[in-house]
């Protein structure tokens, strides 16, 4: 099986990584310590914005198995999101 290549150096896509990994880490901490509830939206949209930032950067350095879980991962922060919009 052919390893497809990664694609070159992008400063912005590796910002959005570390952003995403900060983002995730911040709301699991501020959550664990109850500083925010898993049903706030600052918690969803960090976890959004973060696993979003992290799948850009796995995209690009064709890491599929970390891609699909931090895409798995927004998806979830959406349906989250959604669901507190609904009330």
């Amino acid at each position: 099986m052919t390893q497809a290549t990664p694609l070159p150096f992008s400063l912005a896509a590796e910002i959005a990584g570390w952003y995403g990994t900060l983002a995730i880490l911040g709301a699991y901490a501020l959550s664990s310590f109850g500083v925010l509830a898993t049903t706030d939206l600052v918690y969803q949209v960090l976890n959004l914005t973060g696993g979003l930032g992290v799948a850009w950067v796995c995209w690009r350095k064709r890491t599929w198995q970390a891609f699909w879980l931090e895409a798995v991962w927004a998806a979830i922060a959406v349906i989250g999101l959604v669901r507190g919009a609904l009330g």
